[in-house]
């Protein structure tokens, strides 16, 4: 694996543990939306990440299984709904409450978006560090062939 490779895959995930922190951001944001544009609570969105899928050319195939690569990085596949349903509690005076009494809030616990917000920012800082490392290395090398 090439110092090029190293820095490709640690960008690939900063940028795919980036867009997650921004979903969990948008979740703990409307953690309290009780109508949206289409009359329903807010919905949690989960991010979906998945192995980067590159296209290469034969010579370039048959060099990474000579080489014993594997992997070109990660990519956010998709970002879905969550199917944990809405959060009822007994409000009768609140605008949105229905015949019951009972208002139906996101499915979003601040908790656990919290964990995952230090997951992925753990991640983000471990990626960084190892594109310092590669960065080091490939300085490194070059220092030698002065």
């Amino acid at each position: 694996m090439s110092f090029l490779n190293s820095m490709d895959i640690s960008s690939s995930a900063l940028t795919a543990q980036r867009y997650r922190m921004d979903v969990i951001s948008e979740n703990l944001a409307n953690a309290d939306v009780t109508r949206t544009a289409d009359g329903t609570p807010y919905t949690r969105k989960i991010v979906v990440m998945g192995e980067k899928q590159a296209t290469p050319s034969f010579s370039d195939q048959l060099n990474q299984s000579m080489q014993g690569a594997s992997g070109g990085g990660v990519v956010v596949d998709k970002v879905v709904d969550s199917t944990e349903p809405f959060k009822k509690v007994y409000d009768p005076s609140h605008p949105d409450a229905d015949a019951s009494g009972y208002v139906s809030y996101p499915n979003v616990d601040t908790v656990t978006e919290m964990v995952d917000l230090i997951s992925a920012s753990r991640s983000y800082e471990a990626n960084v560090t190892a594109f310092n490392a590669t960065k080091n290395m490939a300085m490194k090398a070059l220092d030698i062939g002065k």
